[in-house]
C-alpha cells in the first residue's frame, strides 16, 4: 500500500464448556484456553499494532480467590509481551509448587489467568493516546461479581461526546474522555440497575443476599441491558464483554460495519474478527463458522447457555469492503476470491492505458498485501492473451508453420517481482524528519528486466494519502527506465473521512481530495469550497444531515481526477510518462458483493453520525484546524 492505513482493531473470546480437568485429561494442559487465546490474538496481529490486552475469569471459586485476571501491554511487540507475562507468572508459581504440576483444581484455586473465559484484543488507537490506560481489555470493578464488566471492541462511535454527556446526566463521573470507556460505563450503568431490580425482586420472596447471587446469575438479561444501553450509540462497532459472574457478549453495530465470526462445538464457544483464524485455531472447516448478525448479540450464560437474540433494529447491510480489500487476512476463502476479482476487473482499463500492448509491458506489485489482486489482474492479462492468441491461429494462416506456432503459444504476460521490500529498515525509520530522506531505500528494486520502451504496471491495494507514492515508490520505478508507469488501485478513490474504525479522519489529507481542489482552481469553480462550508455550517446540528462535501466532486468525473492525481504525485526529475488507475464503483461491488459498505469511496455514510463526522472534517479543513471530526 502506498500509504500504509492503520489496522483495525481485532476482539477474541473463548468460553470453555467443559470443566478445566477435561482438557487437561484431553489435551495434556490445564492452559488449554491461554493457548488458544495466544493463537487467536496472534493470528490477527495484522489488525492492531500499538497495543494488546488478555483477560480471563474463574467460575465458582471460593470467595476472596482472585476470579478475574487481566494483563496489557503497549509494547512495541504487545502480543509477546502479554503472553511472555502471563507465561512468567505461571511458571513462577509452578516452580516454586513443582508437586501440583498435575493438580488442576490446585491451579485453578492458586494461578492467575486459568480460567473459564477468556478475552483478548488486539488495538489500533483511533481515539485516545497510546497509553496503557487505552489499551483494552478494560475493566470495572465491584465486589459484587454480576457487577465486573470487562469490555473489549473494535469500533469508534461518532457521537462519543454526547453519550458522555449522557453519563454525566445519569450523574456520573467518568474517569476518561474515550468511547471505549463511555461505552462501558454505559452498559455497567444498566448492568447495576438489572443486578438491583433482579436483588429486590428475590428479597420480596425472603431470598437472602448470599442464596440470591446464583439466581440473579441465571436471570440476568444480557439482551435487555445492551438494548438499553446501546439505544443512542452511532458508529461501527464489534463489541465484547465479561460479567464477573460468567456471562458473556459480542454485540454487533446495527449495519453489520464491522465483523465478528464464531464458532461452537460441545467443547469451546470462540469469537474472532475474522473467519479464517477460527478455522485454523481450531481446525473446522469454513462452514462451521457462522458470522454474528448485525444488530445482534451472541449471549453465552454462565451455565453453557448460547444464543444469539436481536437487541436493536438492524439497518441496511452496510459492512465494512475496506475489511476485505485489506485489513482481514486474504486466507479466507471468500476474500481471496474477491481480491482476485478486483484485480481481474479492472484490468480492461490497465489494457487501455497501455494501448494494448501487453508484449511490452511489466506486471508487478506493491506491497505484498496486493498480491493477490496481483494475481487476478495477470489472469485477466493471461485470458485476454489467449483469445487473442486463438484469434490468430483461427483467422490466420492455415499453413502456419510448427516454428510460428511455438512463438504465438509462448507469449505470456511478463510477470516481474520489481520491489522488495527492505524488513531491515522498516522500524529503522521512526521520525519525519529522518523518513523523507530513507524512505526512498525501504524497497528494493529489480534492474534488468525492464526495458526503455517498456510500460510497467504496478498494483496497489489503494492509494489514500499518495505521499509515499510520491516520496518513494515512483521515484525507484523510475529509475528502471521504462517508457510509462501506470499506477493501479485495486480499490475506488478514497475521497471521505472513515468514522466507524479506519485511521482516516482528515480530508485535507487524501491525495482524491487535493486533486479535486486542484481541478475547482483549474476551472474557476472553486466558489464551491465556499458554498460547501456555508451548507456544512448552517447544517451542523441537523436531526437529518446530509453529507454536503459530496457537492466537491459532482463537477468532475472520476478519470478527470485520477488524471490530476497523477500530475499532483509526479515530480520534476521523474522521466517516464505517469498514470494513476483506480477501481470503479461498479466494479468494487461486483467483485465484493456480500460487504456493500462504501462511504470512504461514496460518501454514502449508513449511519446519520458519519454525515456530521464528513460535515465538521470539511468545517475543519476550510477553518484550517487539524483535528479528527469525531
Amino acid at each position: 500500500m502506498s500509504d500504509a492505513l492503520k489496522h483495525e482493531c481485532g476482539i477474541a473470546l473463548v468460553r470453555l464448556l467443559k470443566p478445566i480437568q477435561y482438557y487437561k485429561d484431553k489435551y495434556g494442559t490445564a492452559f488449554y484456553g491461554i493457548n488458544k487465546m495466544y493463537l487467536l490474538m496472534e493470528k490477527q496481529h495484522n489488525r492492531g499494532q500499538d497495543g494488546a490486552g488478555f483477560a480471563s475469569v474463574k467460575f465458582d471459586v471460593k470467595p476472596g480467590t482472585r476470579y478475574i485476571s487481566r494483563v496489557r501491554s503497549n509494547d512495541q511487540q504487545p502480543i509477546q509481551d502479554v503472553f511472555a507475562k502471563i507465561n512468567q507468572r505461571l511458571n513462577g508459581v509452578i516452580q516454586e509448587n513443582p508437586e501440583k504440576v498435575n493438580d488442576v483444581q490446585w491451579q485453578i484455586e492458586n494461578m492467575p489467568y486459568v480460567g473459564n473465559l477468556f478475552l483478548g484484543h488486539v488495538r489500533y488507537g483511533t481515539f485516545g493516546k497510546n497509553s496503557i490506560e487505552s489499551v483494552h481489555p478494560f475493566l470495572r470493578q465491584n465486589n459484587w461479581k454480576h457487577k465486573n464488566l470487562i469490555v473489549a471492541g473494535n469500533f469508534n462511535m461518532t457521537n462519543s461526546s454526547e453519550l458522555l454527556q449522557e453519563l454525566i446526566e445519569l450523574g456520573q463521573h467518568p474517569k476518561e474522555n474515550t468511547d471505549t470507556v463511555t461505552i462501558m460505563e454505559k452498559i455497567g450503568h444498566f448492568l447495576d440497575d438489572e443486578v438491583l431490580d433482579l436483588y429486590y425482586k428475590f428479597k420480596q420472596k425472603g431470598i437472602s443476599k448470599k442464596d440470591a447471587s446464583p439466581l440473579i446469575a441465571k436471570e440476568l438479561n444480557i439482551q435487555k441491558i445492551l438494548k438499553r444501553a446501546s439505544k443512542n450509540w452511532d458508529g461501527g462497532y464489534a463489541m465484547a464483554g465479561l460479567i464477573g459472574h460468567g456471562d458473556a457478549f459480542v454485540l454487533r453495530d446495527p449495519a453489520g460495519i464491522r465483523p465478528a465470526y464464531y464458532y461452537q462445538d460441545d467443547e469451546v464457544v470462540v469469537v474472532a474478527s475474522e473467519r479464517p483464524v477460527i478455522q485454523t485455531v481450531f481446525d473446522v472447516n469454513i462452514d462451521e463458522v457462522k458470522e454474528i448478525e448485525r444488530a445482534h448479540a451472541l449471549i453465552i450464560k454462565k451455565d453453557g447457555t448460547v444464543k444469539t437474540e436481536q437487541v436493536m433494529d438492524q439497518l441496511p447491510n452496510k459492512a465494512c469492503s475496506f475489511e476485505r480489500i485489506y485489513f482481514s487476512r486474504g486466507s479466507d476463502a471468500s476474500i481471496y476470491e474477491e481480491r482476485k476479482n478486483l484485480g481481474k476487473l479492472i484490468f480492461p482499463k490497465v489494457l487501455r492505458h497501455i494501448d494494448n500492448d501487453i508484449n511490452n509491458t511489466v506486471f508487478s506489485y506493491i506491497p505484498n498485501t496486493a498480491e493477490t489482486s496481483f494475481f487476478g489482474m495477470t489472469e485477466a492479462a493471461e485470458e485476454y492473451l489467449n483469445k487473442h492468441k486463438l484469434d490468430i491461429i483461427l483467422n490466420g494462416n492455415k499453413n502456419i508453420s510448427a516454428k510460428k506456432l511455438t512463438e504465438i503459444l509462448s507469449v505470456r504476460p511478463r510477470i516481474e517481482k520489481i520491489a522488495i521490500k527492505d524488513a531491515k529498515l522498516r522500524t529503522f525509520i521512526a521520525d519525519d524528519n529522518s523518513r523523507n530522506d530513507l524512505v526512498a531505500h525501504v524497497y528494493d528494486v529489480t534492474y534488468g528486466v525492464v526495458k526503455p520502451t517498456d510500460n510497467l504496471v504496478i498494483i496497489d491495494d489503494s492509494i489514500v494519502r499518495g505521499t509515499t507514492l510520491k516520496k518513494s515508490i515512483i521515484k525507484i520505478l523510475d529509475k528502471l527506465n521504462p517508457k510509462k508507469i501506470v499506477v493501479v488501485s485495486s480499490a475506488p478513490q478514497i475521497r471521505y473521512p472513515d468514522c466507524y474504525g479506519i485511521d482516516m479522519a482528515r480530508l485535507e489529507d487524501f491525495i482524491a481530495f487535493k486533486a479535486t481542489l486542484e481541478l475547482l482552481k483549474d476551472t474557476n469553480q472553486y466558489s464551491i469550497v465556499d458554498e460547501v462550508y456555508k451548507l456544512c455550517k448552517a447544517n451542523i446540528d441537523n436531526i437529518d444531515p446530509e453529507n454536503y462535501v459530496k457537492k466537491v466532486y459532482e463537477p468532475f468525473t472520476a478519470d478527470q481526477i485520477s488524471a490530476k492525481i497523477a500530475e499532483l504525485l509526479k515530480t520534476e526529475n521523474i522521466n517516464s510518462e505517469l498514470k494513476i488507475i483506480f477501481q470503479s464503483i461498479d466494479n468494487l461491488h461486483e467483485a465484493i458483493p456480500n460487504n456493500p459498505g462504501d462511504w470512504y469511496f461514496t460518501g454514502n455514510y449508513p449511519t446519520k453520525g458519519g454525515m456530521r463526522v464528513v460535515n465538521k472534517a470539511f468545517i475543519n479543513f476550510y477553518e484550517g484546524k487539524k483535528e479528527r471530526a469525531y
